[in-house]
C-alpha cells in the first residue's frame, strides 16, 4: 500500500543555510513550506514569507467582551437587579466597578490570547507526518529541516528534489502521510 506523499525535507547542518534555502524557495515561488529548527533563528519567518498573526486582534476582541462585559455585569446587579441607595450614591457608580471590570478584561483577554495562539497552530497536534522522517530527532537538537508540501501549487516532485538538492542539504528525504 503506497502513502500520500506530504512533501520533501532538506537537512542542514547550520541556520544560516536554512535560512538562505527557505528565502531561495520562496524567491523560486514555492509558499506551502515550513522550518524546523532547535532554537529560534533570526531572519527565517521572513526567509519563509510569514504574514502577520491575527492573535491581536483576538486579544483585543477578548478584552473588550472582558470590559463590556464585566461592566455590564456590576450594572445589571447594582442599577437594575438588587438597587440599594446607600449612603445616597448613585445606582450607577461607575468608579466603585473599575476594578472588576480591569480584571475581567485582563482575565478575558489572557485566555483568549492562550485559545487563539492554541487554534491558529493547529495545537495540540500529537503527530505530524515529519514526525515519520528518519533522523528528524534531531530537529530538537542539532539540526535544521527545510520542508516543501506536496500541497504547493509549484510541488512536483522531481523539480523540488532537484531544487532541494541544489541547496547542498545533508539529504533530502520524502515526508510520507
Amino acid at each position: 500500500m503506497s502513502q500520500k506523499l506530504h512533501g520533501l525535507m532538506a537537512e542542514f547542518e547550520d541556520h544560516a543555510q536554512v535560512v538562505e534555502a527557505a528565502r531561495r524557495a520562496h524567491e523560486t515561488g514555492y509558499r506551502c513550506m515550513d522550518a524546523y529548527t532547535p532554537f529560534p533563528v533570526e531572519g527565517l519567518p521572513e526567509a519563509l514569507g510569514s504574514r502577520r498573526t491575527a492573535v491581536p486582534r483576538i486579544v483585543l476582541t477578548g478584552g473588550i467582551i472582558g470590559a463590556v462585559g464585566g461592566y455590564f455585569m456590576e450594572w445589571y446587579s447594582m442599577a437594575v437587579d438588587y438597587p440599594i441607595n446607600i449612603g445616597g450614591r448613585p445606582f450607577n457608580s461607575w468608579p466603585a466597578y473599575i476594578p472588576i471590570t480591569f480584571e475581567l478584561t485582563v482575565l478575558c483577554a489572557a485566555i483568549s490570547a492562550i485559545v487563539g495562539m492554541l487554534a491558529l497552530n493547529c495545537l495540540p497536534q500529537p503527530h505530524h507526518p515529519v514526525f515519520n522522517v528518519p533522523g528528524f530527532e534531531r530537529a530538537s537538537t542539532d539540526r535544521f529541516f527545510l520542508c516543501i508540501e506536496a500541497s504547493d501549487p509549484k510541488f512536483e516532485p522531481s523539480v523540488t528534489r532537484q531544487f532541494l538538492e541544489s541547496l547542498q542539504p545533508n539529504s533530502v528525504k520524502e515526508v510520507e502521510e
